[in-house]
């Protein structure tokens, strides 16, 4: 009887998903495990997609996606991070930043190489280098103090002839941290050391609360790298537009990695849909002060999360510096998925399990602070009432 692929059996079933299809068949759900605020898309961007569809965007772009859009994301990187791209050899457009990472990893990973991915981390990475059939090493960010950190030794010690990729995420889902501007500097130049693709999944550096002034972006590892390095910047327009249905992204590469991630599109998606597209570029040509009142909304609402969790038995909460996580951990929690579906079936607040975010997570759990005040006061109040 033939069998599936052994690169797909090896996939595991995504626990966030798991616990979410119990809570889809339950009512009143305060639902805080996926990672997306409640706030609909704005509506001068839903405006803008109609308004594509109306002049025609209804058919196929080129794969690298609208050259236009290409064009207003180099002038953004230009404005907002210092760095010059070619918009016809160093930017592709995807659907989605799990596309963008999904034509990455295969550029790189042929059978039985190795990448290393900084866990606790969103585990779509870990998984499309697995469906690559390479081997992934999931190496723990470390917590000292109430910061997370990189485990330097570790990382080097997991290095074999057969590493190619290394993955981070900053700033980080689900753990809200951010890399240093040394830390930037250390990873390059561990690639560098090792002749390794490095891949930065940058979707959430909007969402900042350190910069200068709030609405800054997290500075980008392309303004240390040359455009000749092998490093890879994944990007989204999900989580700073409230965009996740849309399913638009991008991915920033050396020009010789754009040129097959860009031929690798037409096999997977051909590209992504051209009035989205055209709405993307409203995003970005519009959303600037919508990005700073969600930020103000988002800080607050940080905030408030952290000083009821601080207050509840047994839990430590290290400070996020940006995304829109909490990640506290709960003292003697060995079960993680076990602690949210008894959470879930009892109080009806649905948080995401740490396990599912691999090596590091277990013994503590996601929190989405991106929802309203509301919902969040509710939750905090159920969940220490189970804890209590």
């Amino acid at each position: 009887m033939p069998h599936l692929a052994s690169s797909v059996e090896s996939v595991p079933h995504s626990r966030i998903r798991e616990l979410a299809e119990i809570a889809f068949r339950m009512d009143g759900v305060l639902r805080l495990y996926f990672g997306e605020s409640n706030e609909p898309t704005p509506d001068y961007i839903k405006r803008a997609a109609v308004c594509a569809l109306e002049s025609g965007y209804t058919f196929y772009t080129e794969n690298a996606g609208l050259l236009s859009l290409r064009e207003m994301l180099a002038a953004y990187y230009e404005r907002a991070q210092n760095v010059s791209l070619d918009p016809r050899r160093e930017i592709v457009i995807t659907a989605s930043g799990v596309q963008a990472l999904n034509v990455g990893i295969r550029c790189v990973l042929d059978p039985g190489d190795e990448a290393i991915v900084l866990t606790p981390a969103w585990p779509n990475a870990s998984s499309i280098a697995a469906m690559s059939n390479a081997n992934v090493v999931q190496i723990p960010h470390p917590l000292r103090g109430d910061r997370y950190d990189i485990d330097w030794d570790t990382l080097e010690s997991a290095v074999t002839p057969r590493t190619r990729l290394l993955v981070y995420t900053s700033p980080s889902n689900p753990l809200g941290w951010v890399a240093t501007e040394e830390d930037q500097r250390r990873l390059l130049q561990f690639a560098r050391r090792h002749q390794l693709w490095l891949l930065a999944d940058e979707v959430y550096d909007r969402l900042w609360y350190e910069g200068d002034q709030l609405g800054d972006p997290v500075p980008s590892i392309l303004r240390k790298a040359t455009r000749d390095d092998a490093v890879m910047v994944v990007h989204s327009f999900s989580k700073s537009y409230c965009m996740t249905g849309w399913r638009v992204g991008w991915l920033i590469a050396r020009a010789d990695l754009a040129a097959k991630a860009t031929q690798l599109n037409e096999f997977i998606i051909s590209h992504a849909p051209s009035f989205a597209q055209r709405a993307a570029e409203t995003a970005l040509r519009d959303g600037e002060s919508t990005i700073r009142t969600m930020l103000e909304r988002l800080k607050a609402n940080r905030d408030f999360c952290i000083e009821a969790l601080a207050a509840m038995p047994g839990l430590t909460v290290p400070q996020p510096e940006g995304a829109f996580y909490l990640f506290p951990r709960v003292a003697g929690l060995t079960d993680s998925f076990a602690f949210c579906k008894r959470l879930l079936l009892e109080t009806k607040v649905g948080i995401a399990p740490g396990v599912a975010f691999g090596a590091g997570g277990e013994g503590s759990v996601r929190i989405c602070y991106a929802a309203d005040r509301a919902i969040l006061e509710e939750a905090m109040a159920r969940l220490r009432r189970f804890l209590a």
